[in-house]
C-alpha cells in the first residue's frame, strides 16, 4: 500500500520560514519524480515544485529565489523549504509522487499524500 504522509505546516508570520517533509512508503522512492501542490480555499490545486530520480527541479514562478526542494532517498522522504513566506502562501500543501520525469499538472501523478496546512499571517 503505498502512502504519503506531509508534516510541518503550521501558522506562521509573513516574511518568516518554514520546511515541510513527506514520507513515502509502498514504493520504490528513488525511482519517483515528487511533486509539490498546494490548493487555497475555493480555488484548484496548482504546481509548486517538482523534483526528480536525477535531482532536476521546477518551481512555479512564484516561489522561485523562496523555496527550495529537495529528497532523501535513503528516507524516503521530499522536502520543501520555504522561506520569505507571503500571505498568498497561504494553502493546504500536497506532496505526490510520478512515475513521470516530470509534471507540474496533477493529472500526471499517481499518489497523493492528504496535505498539511500552511497559514501565513499577514
Amino acid at each position: 500500500q503505498v502512502q504519503l504522509v506531509e508534516s510541518g505546516g503550521r501558522l506562521v508570520q509573513a516574511g518568516g520560514s518554514l520546511r515541510l517533509s513527506c514520507v513515502v512508503s509502498g514504493l520504490t522512492f528513488r525511482s519517483y519524480t515528487m511533486g509539490w501542490f498546494r490548493q487555497a480555499p475555493g480555488k484548484e490545486r496548482k504546481f509548486v515544485a517538482t523534483i526528480n530520480w536525477t535531482d532536476n527541479t521546477y518551481y512555479t514562478d512564484s516561489v522561485k529565489g523562496r523555496f527550495t526542494v529537495s529528497r532523501d532517498n535513503a528516507k524516503n522522504t521530499v522536502s520543501l523549504q520555504m522561506n520569505s513566506l507571503k500571505h498568498e502562501d497561504t494553502a493546504v500543501y500536497y506532496c505526490a509522487a510520478s512515475r513521470r520525469p516530470y509534471g507540474s499538472l496533477p493529472s500526471l501523478y499517481d499518489y497523493w499524500g492528504p496535505g498539511t496546512q500552511v497559514t501565513v499571517s499577514s
